[in-house]
């Protein structure tokens, strides 16, 4: 069975814990880096979320895990908010597939 992890600082990961998520409090992008590495490698985690505070400093480490089937990788906020990082990637995904821009096109 697949798990999911939740890679972040402390305060951001602590909830996710409660409702039995893998939880990984990480003080910054270099140990949030050996992390992430270790959780692919061991191919046990379906999904990772990253707080998108680290995912500002990882974007190449989690764009050389995306052409994986497996885990999905996705930004999530953090407890000093949204930095805009997880919408990017979703408007960003939906304009490879559809061709056009159509979740904040002008109309």
């Amino acid at each position: 069975m697949y798990k999911i992890g939740v890679i972040g600082d402390r305060d951001s990961v602590i909830g996710f814990k409660a409702v039995g998520l893998d939880t990984f409090p990480c003080s910054g992008a270099a140990e949030a880096k050996k992390v992430l590495e270790e959780l692919v490698a061991e191919e046990s985690y379906a999904i990772i979320y990253i707080t998108e505070g680290l995912c500002k400093d990882m974007t190449e480490e989690i764009d050389s895990y995306k052409s994986l089937i497996t885990p999905a990788i996705i930004p999530i906020p953090g407890i000093e908010g949204s930095l805009g990082i997880g919408i990017a990637g979703v408007k960003k995904n939906v304009e490879k597939a559809v061709g056009a821009d159509i979740l904040f096109g002008d109309n």
